[in-house]
């Protein structure tokens, strides 16, 4: 199964924050599971960390290295997922998370996340 890190999933999974259950530690380190992070969650990140309103447990640019070291493949934008917004009721306006819903929703993801707002799109939410 496919599976799409919320930002905040990704970041307490690398530092093993108490926070992500241990279920979900589980599904990240399957070999059956195919983990994937948006590169709206890169991009929100760096602006986060450009306003001194997060900071992570190693620097950004080697968060690369990190991901491919977890088999946690980094997910592209494509057109398709930016026109999946359009269908998008207006329940939440991050654009970050209404991005990585659309790209849920067009490839057919679960998403790893413990946003229950998220379940007004359909998503399949995994925690």
């Amino acid at each position: 199964m496919k599976y799409l890190l919320d930002t905040h999933a990704l970041i307490w999974f690398l530092d093993d924050d108490k926070q992500l259950p241990f279920d979900i530690k589980n599904i990240i380190c399957s070999d059956e599971a195919d983990i994937y992070l948006s590169i709206a969650s890169f991009w929100e990140m760096a602006i986060k960390i450009a306003r001194g309103k997060l900071k992570l447990s190693q620097p950004l640019e080697c968060l690369l290295d990190t991901l491919e070291n977890q088999s946690i493949t980094l997910l592209p934008i494509q057109p398709a997922h930016i026109l999946k917004l359009l269908e998008l009721p207006f329940e939440h306006n991050d654009p970050f998370d209404r991005l990585m819903i659309a790209q849920c929703l067009q490839d057919e993801m679960a998403f790893i996340s413990n946003e229950v707002l998220f379940l007004r799109y359909g998503v399949n939410r995994v925690w």
